[in-house]
């Protein structure tokens, strides 16, 4: 069962290594799928179908130029995944810091219990 949901497609098309090397030689510029192949121990076909997973994900664009089919980067499709990992850090973020507070007011307790019982 494939996912439905734009986050879903593009933390699965981030999933692979592959993939993500793809995207990262294409933040330098575009490629063709040729060019793309001559790094990868794969055929031709084998990249072109981790191309179409990226561009079902937005994350990349095909387009003409010439007689070449070249492949862009789209980064803005990552501001979704991107806004989640964020919203996903501020979350754990205040839990332990909360956490951290409320261990820090147990130690503070703790120690005043025993120095209580020292002066005794």
């Amino acid at each position: 069962m494939q996912a439905k949901d734009p986050l879903s497609i593009i933390f699965s098309a981030l999933a692979d290594p592959t993939r993500r090397d793809i995207l990262a030689r294409l933040r330098r510029h575009p490629l063709t799928v040729s060019e793309l192949a001559e790094h990868y121990a794969m055929s031709r076909a084998g990249v072109s179908q981790h191309v179409t997973v990226l561009e079902r994900a937005d994350l990349v664009r095909r387009s003409r130029r010439g007689q070449w089919m070249e492949c862009a980067l789209s980064p803005a499709a990552l501001n979704p995944a991107s806004q989640w990992i964020e919203q996903q850090r501020a979350e754990w973020n205040g839990r332990l810091d909360r956490l951290e507070q409320h261990l820090s007011k147990s130690t503070r307790s703790d120690d005043e219990k025993a120095q209580k019982g020292a002066e005794k």
